[in-house]
């Protein structure tokens, strides 16, 4: 039957009694306690002594005195943790859940482990099925804690071994059970070195047993640091490097490769195949820290000879003592998560909605709202009221009788469309909503080009109808058009003439009947005066009218293109432009996510 306390089983400082109560013991769990039990050395018996009695006095300095400091990041890391935030926050509506869960998740773990002690280091050693991992976390503890053996898998469960207390909450956070929870080998110079450390024995990753590998995956992902650990064997593993190493290249600083069992191999033999660990490594993108530089620490060690363990010690027991591993796998995440990320955000080059767009599109909406034959039309009006007013008598006769059935407003007849011209005037606005919402979205990542045409889309609805509204309204020149002040006296002029014809005709008549003095030069002279002088004066009016004509008729095209223009730029440019500040926003929130605007686009 186990022992009730497990040898090197952690202790509270508030009490003698377990930090974590012991779970009660269920049939299903794959974890043999019992064994552990059996295994039991005097080593071990001495290390649970040493346990005890730090235990009592700890508890005896009273409760509280050893509540731990919570991790604080520095500022860097913290604006691009609410960067992150504010990224995902913007983006929600334009992707899809599944696409921003890992950023969530960082969050979400940042948020968590910075609430919790950042006084203490938590590092898993991870490996395969007989690289001796197990083996290498006795050889750290002093003490046989993790069961190590023949039998396949050995290592079930996850087991924690902290060297300090106030470390309960980071174990919390891992879910490892108290009956799971070791202290090492009371040693001064031990606890003096790895002081702050809580290493954690992870199941085999290559176990054959599917929730083995699960929890290994699941807590990869919660620790500060990893050790892994490889043998000669299978240290060029396929699953190891394409798994774990390759994806996790961004977290070089936060890991060590340790290649174990050298005392299996010639010395020459070691270093031949810790060079080939290390050209690996090199090639699944992993800085290794050589020369001073960042990186992955690569070590050669034998956890049953203990040969370079010491090493290995030295180097965490520094690693430990920085107190920065947190926020370097913090930061890792957050480098992992823009670069998974980049896709959604990058552009392929700049973009935007260049004012040629922008005038092209205000030209097509013209040219299907027919600003050009309004123009044309409001310019024929205003040489027709020219006509009108400074024609001679007898045309402007004539041409009333021909036009009774016109308008004498002055106004543009309105010309209803033909079914045929306002399927062309529809198809023109579609064409022109078509090409502005492709330059607007070009370059753009999917999810953005797709909303930049979706808003296109939902502006163009109902957008012909507004333009032939439009065209009703602003087409037609409000009352007459404007009289120079020219005309009045072409008016006169004109009557003049007429006045002439009229009195010279009189007066030949009267000579007729015989009422007055035969003189015919007179009278004729007067009426073909008349006659040439009314015609001179309307050509000469007509050749004067041109150029307000043209510039009334100008107006009139100008005024409506402003207005088709302005309809389009309020359903179509105006929410265009929203998508596209909308993602300069993520952009920018983006560039500080990855630290660099540079190549975000």
């Amino acid at each position: 039957m186990p022992s009730p306390n497990p040898p090197g089983s952690l202790k509270s400082p508030e009490s003698p009694q377990p930090l974590e109560p012991p779970e009660p013991h269920d049939s299903s769990d794959p974890w043999d306690d019992g064994l552990i039990a059996r295994r039991v050395t005097e080593a071990t018996a001495a290390a649970l002594a040493a346990e005890r009695a730090s235990a009592l006095e700890s508890s005896s300095r009273g409760p509280g005195s050893q509540t731990p400091a919570p991790l604080a990041y520095d500022g860097q890391l913290r604006s691009r943790l609410d960067a992150l935030r504010e990224l995902v926050g913007l983006s929600r509506t334009r992707l899809e859940s599944d696409t921003l869960a890992e950023a969530g998740r960082v969050l979400d773990e940042a948020a968590a482990r910075r609430k919790l002690s950042g006084r203490h280091t938590v590092v898993a050693i991870a490996g395969a099925t007989g690289s001796g991992k197990s083996q290498l976390f006795n050889a750290l503890a002093g003490v046989a804690i993790s069961e190590t053996g023949v039998r396949r898998p050995t290592t079930a469960a996850p087991i924690a071994c902290s060297w300090s207390d106030g470390a309960a909450g980071l174990i919390d956070r891992l879910g490892i059970p108290g009956r799971l929870r070791r202290r090492p080998l009371q040693s001064p110079e031990a606890e003096a070195q790895l002081r702050g450390l809580v290493l954690v024995d992870l199941p085999d990753h290559d176990s054959a047993a599917v929730e083995h590998r699960q929890q290994v995956d699941r807590i990869l992902k919660l620790v500060d640091a990893v050790i892994w650990v490889v043998d000669p064997e299978k240290y060029a593993d396929a699953v190891l490097h394409e798994r774990y190493l390759r994806p996790m290249a961004g977290h070089a600083e936060i890991m060590f490769v340790v290649l174990n069992q050298i005392d299996r191999l010639p010395e020459e033999a070691a270093d031949q195949v810790l060079d080939d660990l290390r050209r690996l490594l090199d090639e699944d993108g992993i800085a290794l820290g050589e020369y001073g530089e960042p990186g992955a620490t690569v070590l050669a060690l034998s956890a049953l000879t203990g040969d370079g363990v010491g090493e290995l010690r030295e180097a965490l027991g520094q690693f430990v003592a920085e107190r920065g591993a947190a926020a370097r796998r913090v930061s890792a995440d957050v480098d992992a998560t823009a670069a998974g990320l980049r896709p959604m955000y990058a552009a392929g080059r700049r973009v935007g909605l260049s004012e040629e767009a922008r005038e092209e599109f205000a030209a097509r909406l013209a040219d299907a709202v027919g600003a050009t034959a309004a123009g044309e039309a409001a310019e024929r009006a205003w040489l027709r009221n020219a006509n009108r007013a400074c024609g001679t008598p007898w045309l402007r006769l004539w041409r009333w009788y021909q036009s009774r059935g016109e308008s004498t407003t002055g106004r543009i007849p309105v010309r209803t469309a033909q079914p045929d011209e306002e399927a062309t005037a529809r198809q023109r606005v579609e064409q022109a909503v078509r090409t502005v919402s492709d330059r607007a979205s070009a370059g753009l990542p999917a999810p953005w080009a797709q909303a930049v045409r979706e808003a296109a889309v939902r502006g163009s609805q109902g957008l012909s109808e507004a333009l032939d509204e439009l065209a009703a309204r602003a087409g037609l020149p409000p009352g007459r058009p404007p009289r120079p002040g020219w005309w009045p006296a072409a008016v006169l002029v004109q009557a003049a003439m007429t006045l002439l014809q009229v009195v010279g005709g009189l007066w030949l008549f009267g000579q007729i009947v015989d009422v007055m003095k035969p003189n015919l030069w007179v009278p004729v002279l007067l009426m073909v005066c008349g006659i040439v002088g009314g015609p001179l004066v309307e050509w000469g009016c007509r050749m004067a009218a041109r150029g307000p004509a043209r510039r009334y008729g100008q107006e009139a095209e100008r005024r409506l293109r402003e207005a088709a223009a302005g309809c389009g730029r309020a359903r179509v440019l105006d929410p265009v432009a929203a998508e596209l500040l909308r993602y300069r926003e993520v952009r920018e929130q983006y560039g500080r996510v990855a630290r660099s605007g540079a190549g975000v686009g």
